[in-house]
């Protein structure tokens, strides 16, 4: 069966929870229970069969680190409970828009540079599914993100 392609808009808490997770449950047999999931198995797709494809945020220091490691980077402070190897997808330079609020302002620093071609990058890594891990009240850059989806 064919992997299926996910990319992330928004490195953040839960994206760190989700990546590890796969991490952690690829192993499972089918027959497995799994807290927090229904089933290991769905319609012939296993968790081994999520691939992480590209990765978008405007957090300079996580944009240009690999996914792997920019689910680590502060302000994040999800438990660390998976060590998640090198994965090759670089977090891209995403749009802001409205998805830096008044708190996550006082925090981080936008990277500088202009933002990724999101339909290019989409295409070029063959992603199935985009998961929105913007903060929430972020919907001027929500409905921005779903036109290029």
């Amino acid at each position: 069966m064919a992997k299926i392609r996910v990319g992330i808009i928004g490195v953040g808490n839960c994206a760190s929870s989700l990546v590890q997770g796969v991490e952690y449950y690829k192993k499972v047999r089918d027959d497995e229970s799994v807290p927090g999931l229904m089933h290991v198995n769905l319609g012939g797709y296993h968790i081994k069969d999520i691939e992480f494809s590209c990765a978008i945020d405007i957090d300079k220091n996580k944009v240009g680190k690999d996914l792997s490691d920019a689910i680590g980077v502060k302000p994040n402070n999800t438990v660390k409970f998976c060590k998640v190897p090198k994965s090759g997808v670089k977090v891209q330079r995403g749009m802001t828009h409205d998805g830096l609020g008044h708190y996550l302002s006082q925090i981080i620093t936008k990277a500088p540079g202009d933002t990724v071609d999101i339909v290019k990058l989409l295409k070029s890594t063959k992603t199935d599914v985009v998961i929105n891990y913007l903060p929430v009240g972020s919907e001027e850059a929500t409905k921005w993100y779903v036109e290029q989806i």
